[in-house]
């Protein structure tokens, strides 16, 4: 991928949802916020603490919000987000490509 133009940001976020989930889903309040990243459209990966994604900025900011809200809508009774924001022109490629 050649490097972004124009407003681009990269973002990770860790949702914490309370409770942070039901006995026969122990995790599907996490997976609701990621199955809207994954529909987005934008780059992304999953990791054991926390989702990266990138794109333009307006787009990652609307994602982060829509991840936000699907833990809550799939039935949370509430929950923290925890975000990281990096204006940057690199990719998240061009960032880790040397440790992979």
């Amino acid at each position: 991928m050649s490097e972004p133009t124009g407003e681009w940001v990269i973002a990770e976020i860790q949702v914490a949802p309370s409770p942070p989930g039901t006995p026969e889903d122990p995790h599907g309040y996490v997976d609701a916020a990621i199955e809207v990243i994954a529909g987005s459209g934008l780059r992304f990966e999953v990791g054991a603490l926390g989702t990266t994604l990138e794109g333009e900025a307006d787009r990652v900011w609307d994602t982060l919000r829509a991840a936000h809200e699907a833990m809550l809508l799939a039935g949370a009774n509430g929950g923290l987000s925890h975000v990281k924001i990096a204006s940057v022109q690199r990719t998240m490629g061009s960032l880790t490509a040397k440790f992979r």
